[in-house]
């Protein structure tokens, strides 16, 4: 299998990828085509496929903010089973953003998901591909170390229409696995530059960002 960086919605591997997220994730969760456009050619915004046989099978998208020294995990998407695509992307992106802290003279401090909590939203199936199940994908990331943020979280729609998405949590994923709390400056900080790209704020997420501001320390829970 191999890891290929796109860099361009010219890149024909680009169509696949799409394509995949599409079949993958609900509406509002996938950038229209012509949009990726500029994430693309951002050189920190760090987009690969896994390729079995020439077919894009999975793929997922990741950042490192140098001056936070954290990452954020965009999306993972595993299009089939039994080709173990999950651990491949897992172990490939760890070895990215370890390299990228390393290159600044740091450790990676930690790594920002938002995951799915099935046990509210009961309706997403996810393309019927089984290991994208929510459930399949929170045990996943509660098996890898991920630690949910203790607040109400909502998140603006990727249409940008103003609207806020229920149904997720915020995690964060420590290289200190004995961390319990997460500075409340860094999560905010962390999702206005995440979300900047979308000029179309929800009021409940800026009211979100008004309660955070309050707390010195915000609780990581497990999953």
């Amino acid at each position: 299998m191999e890891y290929r960086r796109i860099t361009s919605i010219s890149d024909p591997l680009f169509k696949q990828m799409h394509q995949l997220m599409q079949k993958v994730f609900p509406p509002e969760e996938v950038l229209e085509f012509d949009l990726w456009k500029e994430p693309l050619e951002d050189p920190g915004i760090r987009v690969f496929v896994a390729l079995h046989n020439g077919e894009v099978v999975g793929t997922t998208e990741y950042r490192y903010y140098e001056d936070f020294n954290v990452a954020m995990t965009d999306f993972t998407i595993i299009g089939q089973p039994g080709l173990s695509i999950g651990p491949f992307l897992a172990k490939k992106r760890t070895a990215d953003l370890e390299e990228l802290a390393t290159q600044q003279g740091k450790k990676l401090y930690g790594t920002f998901a938002e995951i799915y909590d099935p046990y509210r939203v009961k309706q997403n199936e996810f393309g019927g591909v089984k290991p994208m199940d929510p459930f399949v994908r929170r045990e996943v990331l509660s098996h890898m170390g991920f630690k949910r943020i203790d607040i109400d979280y909502v998140h603006p729609s990727w249409k940008n229409d103003g609207e806020a998405v229920t149904g997720l949590d915020l995690c964060f994923l420590p290289s200190d696995d004995s961390l319990d709390c997460l500075e409340a400056d860094l999560v905010v900080k962390f999702l206005r530059r995440y979300y900047a790209v979308l000029s179309n704020k929800p009021k409940a997420w800026m009211e979100m960002i008004e309660k955070i501001q309050k707390q010195d320390c915000i609780a990581l829970q497990p999953l």
